[in-house]
C-alpha cells in the first residue's frame, strides 16, 4: 500500500508516491505554478509584495498527482492507484487566502480577477510591515505572555499583519472575503470537499506559530486586543476558528470528486495539513535533541520540547507552539528568509546565467581557504527571519575590490547564510533548545557539498542529510500512513512510521578544526555587522572591519 504526499513550495507544486512498509519512493510529479514570474505574482512598483494563484493551486495538484501515478505506474509495473490508503499535505506559509462562505477563493470571482489582494498573501510578501510592527508594539504593551509565543516580535510573513494590512490597502477585498484559510488547511479542505470556511480544521502549526494561537488565553488573540488594532478584525474573528488540530487527526476523507479527478481511491484519510517545514522535520525523524534544517528557498530551522514542561521564551524565533510538528510536544520554529532565493538572485539574477552556473562558480571558488576572498556578506536580501525579526533590513556585501569575481561573492553569500545559521543555532542553544544532532533537507543540501561542507566548518557541528529529495512531501506521506492504520497497509503509531519509512543518507560533513578556526575569526566580524545594522548596536564602531577583512586575507595569501 501507498500513501501520497504533496509539497506546495514557492515556485511548484510537488507529488510522491511512498510505499508504505519500507518508505520507498515510488513516483514523483512536478507542477510547475504557470502564472506570474516562477510563480509568484510581483508588482514592480513594490518589491515587498508576492503574492500567488489559487488556480495554480488546484491546477498543481491535478497535475502533480497525475504524472506521480503515470511514473509510478512506469517504473513500478505491479503498482495501481487503488493502492493509495491516505494524502498528506504540506504547503507554504504564512499563505492566507480570503475566501467567500462557499470556501471559494476571491481570487475565483470575475470581481477580482488580476486583483493582487484577492489572491493568496505569499509567505515571503512583506507589504505588512507596519502592522508587524504595530502587532509588537501593542502586544508588548498589552498581551506580553501572547507576544513571548512568537519570539517576542511579530513578523509580516505572518496572518494578523496580512490581513490588517488588506484591510488597509483594499477594503472591498477585506469586506468581501468572509473568512481566511492558510493554503495549509485550504488544499486539504478542497481534498475533502468541504465548502464551509466554518468546518475547515484548521493545523496547529500555521495557528501557533502565525497567528498567536493558544488555547490557554482562550485561542486567538480577544477581541478587545483586536479591537485595539482594528474592529474589522475583531469582527472577522468570528468567523476563524476556536479550535485547532495536530497530524494525529484527519483533516477529512478524499471527496468523490477529487477522488475522480486524481484517479485514486473516494473515502481514504487526508492528514492535516502542515507547513512544509514540519512535515519536512517528520520526514528526517525528527525527535527532541535533533534540529532539522529544511533549506530550500529560504530556510527553517525545526525542534520539539516535551509539552508537558514549560514552553521557553526565546527572543526572535519564529514561534513555540504546542502540536505543531509532533503531536505531544511543542514546535519550535527558526530560520532565514532568503536562502536559494540569495544564490538564484546572484547566479540567474545579477549575472544573467543559467542553472548550470552555480557549479560553475562553486568550482571557481571551493579551494579557497576562508578569508580569502577578502569578502563578508549579510544574508538579508529578503528581510531577516530570525533573530531580528525585521523584513525591512537589506542584503550587504562588504570588501569588494576592483579584483573582486563574481565567484568570490557568490561564495560570500553561501558564508553568510551559514553565519546567520550559526546565530541562530547560538539563539536556541542559549534559550534552552540543545541539538545533539544536526539533519538538513531540501534540494540544497542533498545537491550543493560544497555549501553543506561550509556550514559543517562554519557552525562547527556535524551536518547529516536526509536521504530523500523531498523530504517535506515524505513527512505528510508519513502522516497519512498512521491515519491509514495498520489494518490499511499503514502504521499504528508515527514513530512506527517514521522508523519505517524515513532514512538519512550516507554523508555526513563534519567541520575541519583548521578551518572551523578561521572562520571563528570571519564570525566575529560577521557579528560586528549584523548587530549593528541590525540595530542591536546601532552605535558600533566599524572602521576596523574592512581592514581585518584584509588583513585575514593576506594571511591566507602567506600561509599559500
Amino acid at each position: 500500500m501507498y500513501t501520497l504526499g504533496i509539497d506546495y513550495g514557492t515556485n511548484s507544486v510537488r507529488a510522491l508516491l511512498v510505499r508504505c512498509k519500507d518508505g520507498k519512493e515510488t513516483g514523483t510529479g512536478i507542477y510547475n505554478y504557470q502564472r506570474g514570474q516562477q510563480g509568484v505574482l510581483l508588482d514592480p512598483k513594490d518589491h515587498l509584495l508576492a503574492r500567488q494563484s489559487p488556480y495554480d493551486y488546484v491546477e498543481g495538484l491535478e497535475q502533480s498527482v497525475k504524472l506521480a501515478v503515470e511514473d509510478a505506474r512506469a517504473s513500478h509495473p505491479d503498482f495501481d492507484p487503488s493502492q493509495v490508503v491516505g494524502i498528506g499535505v504540506d504547503t507554504t506559509g504564512s499563505s492566507p487566502i480570503p475566501v467567500d462562505a462557499s470556501n471559494t477563493p476571491l481570487a475565483f470571482q470575475p470581481d477580482f480577477k488580476g486583483n493582487l489582494n484577492a489572491q493568496c498573501w505569499l509567505w515571503k510578501d512583506h507589504t505588512s510591515h507596519a502592522e508587524a510592527a504595530a502587532i509588537t508594539d501593542l502586544g508588548r504593551r498589552e498581551r506580553p505572555r501572547m507576544l513571548a509565543q512568537s519570539g517576542n516580535v511579530y513578523s509580516s510573513e505572518w496572518w494578523w499583519s496580512k490581513i490588517w494590512h488588506c484591510l488597509k490597502v483594499d477594503p472591498a477585498v477585506f469586506q468581501a472575503a468572509h473568512s481566511w484559510v492558510e493554503l495549509a488547511d485550504w488544499v486539504p479542505a478542497l481534498l475533502c470537499g468541504i465548502n464551509r470556511p466554518k468546518d475547515v480544521k484548521r493545523c496547529a502549526c500555521a495557528a501557533g506559530h502565525k497567528a498567536l494561537f493558544d488555547q490557554s488565553w482562550g485561542g486567538l488573540p480577544d477581541k478587545e486586543f483586536l479591537t485595539q488594532l482594528a474592529p474589522e478584525l475583531a469582527q472577522l474573528r468570528d468567523r476563524l476558528y476556536g479550535e485547532v488540530f495536530d497530524i494525529s487527526f484527519p483533516a477529512g476523507q478524499l471527496c468523490p470528486e477529487w477522488a475522480e479527478r486524481l484517479g485514486i481511491p473516494a473515502g481514504i484519510p487526508v492528514a492535516m495539513g502542515e507547513f512544509d517545514v514540519h512535515y519536512g522535520a517528520v520526514g528526517c525523524g525528527i525527535q527532541e535533541g535533533t534540529l532539522v534544517k529544511v533549506i530550500g528557498t529560504s530556510s527553517c530551522d525545526c525542534a520539539v520540547l516535551p509539552a508537558e514542561n514549560e514552553a521557553p521564551v526565546i527572543q526572535g524565533i519564529c514561534g513555540i507552539a504546542r502540536g505543531s510538528i509532533l503531536p505531544g510536544y511543542f514546535g519550535v520554529e527558526a530560520g532565514q528568509s532568503a536562502v536559494g532565493d540569495l544564490f538564484k538572485w546572484w547566479v540567474e539574477g545579477v549575472c544573467e546565467g543559467e542553472g548550470g552556473l552555480h557549479a560553475d562558480l562553486t568550482r571557481e571558488i571551493q579551494e579557497l581557504p576562508p578569508g580569502a576572498t577578502g569578502l563578508l556578506a549579510l544574508d538579508w536580501n529578503n528581510g531577516n527571519r530570525t533573530i531580528l525579526v525585521d523584513q525591512r533590513l537589506t542584503g550587504l556585501i562588504l570588501g569588494q575590490t576592483l579584483h573582486t569575481s563574481r565567484a568570490e561573492i557568490y561564495r560570500a553569500l553561501i558564508e553568510a547564510s551559514a553565519f546567520g545559521a550559526r546565530a541562530i543555532l547560538e539563539r536556541l542553544d542559549s534559550g534552552g533548545v540543545h541539538s545533539e544532532r544536526i539533519v538538513c533537507a531540501g534540494g540544497i543540501a542533498g545537491k550543493n557539498a560544497f555549501l553543506m561542507h561550509t556550514y559543517a566548518d562554519i557552525t562547527g557541528r556535524e551536518m547529516a542529510v536526509s536521504s530523500s529529495n523531498q523530504t517535506c512531501a515524505l513527512g505528510a506521506a508519513v502522516a497519512a500512513a498512521v491515519l491509514a492504520g495498520p489494518e490499511n497497509g499503514g502504521h499504528a503509531t508515527l514513530a512506527e512510521a517514521c522508523d519505517t519509512m524515513t532514512s538519512l543518507g550516507d554523508t555526513v560533513y563534519r567541520p575541519d578544526p583548521e578551518r572551523h578556526q578561521t572562520y571563528n575569526q570571519l564570525y566575529k566580524l560577521y557579528l560586528q555587522v549584523h548587530d549593528a545594522f541590525g540595530g542591536v548596536n546601532p552605535s558600533a564602531d566599524l572602521s576596523r572591519v574592512m581592514k581585518d577583512l584584509l588583513d585575514l586575507k593576506d594571511s591566507t595569501h602567506s600561509v599559500s
